[in-house]
C-alpha cells in the first residue's frame, strides 16, 4: 500500500481522478493519515480530509469552518473566488438563512410534486430525440437535458430560449478548451443580465424575479449579486443530476442484474437512488476556510487554513459503510454525504432525488434497450466526480 501514499502522487493533478480510480489513494489517506497537511505549488496549502467522520463534523459546524472565502481550490494566479460572501454556496449564517429563503419556496415537496408530470414528459422527448440520433452521449444527450429543463423552467427561461442555453452550458461546463468554456460561461452570464433586466421590468413567478425583488437585510441585491447567484443556481441545478445520473446508467450498464432487478422491484427506486448518489458522489472535493483555532483530531488548525474534504472519499468509508466499495441496490442505513451536510446541505436534494427517480423509471418503462458502444470518459477534474461521456446506442425493444 505504500506506492499508494500521498507522496507518490498529487491530489491536485487532474489526471488522478482521469483513471477514474483515485480510491485507493483516499484508502490509504483515511487508514494513515487522515487530516494531512498538503502543500502544492499551483495552490494554497491545505488540510485535506478524506474520513466520514471529520468531513461531517466541518460540514457542521459554519461558525468555525466557513464558505464565504470560498468552496473550490482555486489556483494561486486565480486569486479569491468572485462569489465569496455573495452567492448562496459562498455565504455564512446569518447571510446564507437569508439568500436561502428567498429561493426556498422553489424547492418545497408542493413545488417539486408540482412539476413531475412535465418532468416526466421531458424525459420521454429526451429519451425518443436520443434513439433517434442512434448512437449518443449519454452524458450531454440525456443526462444532462432534464437537469437543465428543469432550471430553466425554475429560473423562467422561456421554453424557444433553453436549447440555446443547453449549448452554452454543454461547452461551459464540460471538458473542452479552457477558452472555449469561457467565452460559453461569459455569453451565460449575458444572456442572465438580459433575463434580469427583463424581470426589472415585468417580474414573474420565478426564480430570477425572487432575486431581483427579493432583500436582505433591508436591501435589495445588487445586479453583480443578483447574476453570481443566477450562475450558482444554474450551476447548482444541472450538476449533481448529470454527474450522478450519467454514473449511475454506467454501473448498471456494468450490473445488467442490478438493473434487471430494479425493472422487477421498483420498490427498490428509493434506495437505488441514495446508492447512487453514494456510489459516484459528483462533488470531489468540498473547501471549507477555518476562522479561529480549533483541533481536529490531533491537528491544530489555525484561523485562515484551508480544509478539503474529499467527499467520495467519505462516502466509501470502511467505519461507516458495510462493504463501501460494492454497489448495492438494497442498502440501509446510507447516510452519504453526497449532497452536503449542516447548514449547506442541498437546497435541491428532494428535487435532484426526484429527476433521478423519474429518469431512471421511465428509461425502465420505455420502449428502448441501452447498450454501451465505447468506453466511458472520466471527467479530467478535481471539482466534480464524474464521466465527460458514455457513448452509447439507444434502440427500440
Amino acid at each position: 500500500m505504500s506506492v499508494l501514499a500521498p507522496e507518490t502522487v498529487s491530489l491536485v493533478d487532474p489526471g488522478l481522478y482521469a483513471t477514474g480510480d483515485p480510491y485507493p489513494v483516499w484508502r490509504w489517506m483515511r487508514d494513515n493519515d487522515p487530516v494531512r497537511r498538503y502543500d502544492a505549488a499551483e495552490y494554497p496549502a491545505f488540510w485535506s480530509l478524506t474520513r466520514y467522520d471529520d468531513i461531517r463534523t466541518v460540514f457542521q459546524d459554519a461558525r468555525v469552518f466557513s464558505s464565504a472565502r470560498g468552496i473550490l481550490l482555486r489556483p494561486r494566479a486565480h486569486g479569491e473566488d468572485p462569489g465569496g460572501g455573495r452567492t448562496l454556496a459562498l455565504t455564512d449564517p446569518p447571510r446564507h438563512k437569508a439568500l436561502r429563503t428567498l429561493v426556498a419556496d422553489w424547492f418545497t415537496t408542493r413545488s417539486v410534486r408540482s412539476l413531475e408530470d412535465a418532468m416526466r414528459g421531458a424525459v420521454r422527448q429526451v429519451v425518443s430525440r436520443a434513439a433517434a440520433l442512434g448512437e449518443c452521449d449519454f452524458v450531454t444527450d440525456v443526462a444532462a437535458r432534464l437537469p437543465l429543463y428543469v432550471i430553466c423552467r425554475l429560473m423562467g427561461v422561456p421554453d424557444h430560449e433553453q436549447e440555446m442555453l443547453f449549448s452554452l452550458t454543454s461547452k461551459a461546463f464540460g471538458a473542452g478548451e479552457p477558452e472555449t468554456r469561457s467565452v460559453a460561461h461569459q455569453e451565460i452570464m449575458a444572456y442572465f443580465v438580459e433575463l434580469m433586466y427583463r424581470r426589472m421590468d415585468e417580474p414573474e413567478d420565478d426564480l430570477v424575479s425572487a432575486l431581483v425583488n427579493g432583500e436582505v437585510d433591508g436591501d435589495l441585491l445588487s445586479e453583480e449579486d443578483i447574476l453570481l447567484n443566477c450562475d450558482n443556481l444554474l450551476v447548482g441545478g444541472t450538476e449533481n443530476v448529470r454527474l450522478a445520473v450519467s454514473g449511475g446508467m454506467k454501473t448498471f450498464l456494468d450490473r445488467p442484474a442490478d438493473w434487471e432487478r430494479l425493472r422487477a422491484d421498483r420498490a427498490l427506486m428509493p434506495t437505488a437512488v441514495e446508492e447512487v448518489l453514494r456510489w459516484t458522489s459528483s462533488a470531489t472535493h468540498i473547501m471549507r476556510t477555518v476562522t479561529e483555532p480549533v483541533m481536529l483530531r490531533d491537528r491544530p488548525l489555525e484561523a485562515g487554513d484551508r480544509v478539503v474534504m474529499w467527499t467520495p472519499s467519505a462516502n466509501r468509508d470502511e467505519r461507516h459503510f458495510e462493504n463501501p466499495d460494492t454497489f448495492d441496490l438494497t442498502r440501509r442505513p446510507n447516510r452519504h454525504l453526497a449532497l452536503g451536510a449542516g447548514t449547506h446541505f442541498c437546497l435541491g436534494a428532494m428535487m435532484t432525488r426526484t429527476e433521478m427517480r423519474i429518469l431512471f423509471t421511465e428509461l425502465l418503462d420505455s420502449a428502448y434497450t441501452i447498450e454501451q458502444t465505447a468506453p466511458a470518459v472520466p471527467l479530467r477534474s478535481i471539482v466534480v466526480n464524474g464521466l465527460e461521456s458514455l457513448p452509447v446506442r439507444i434502440t427500440a425493444k
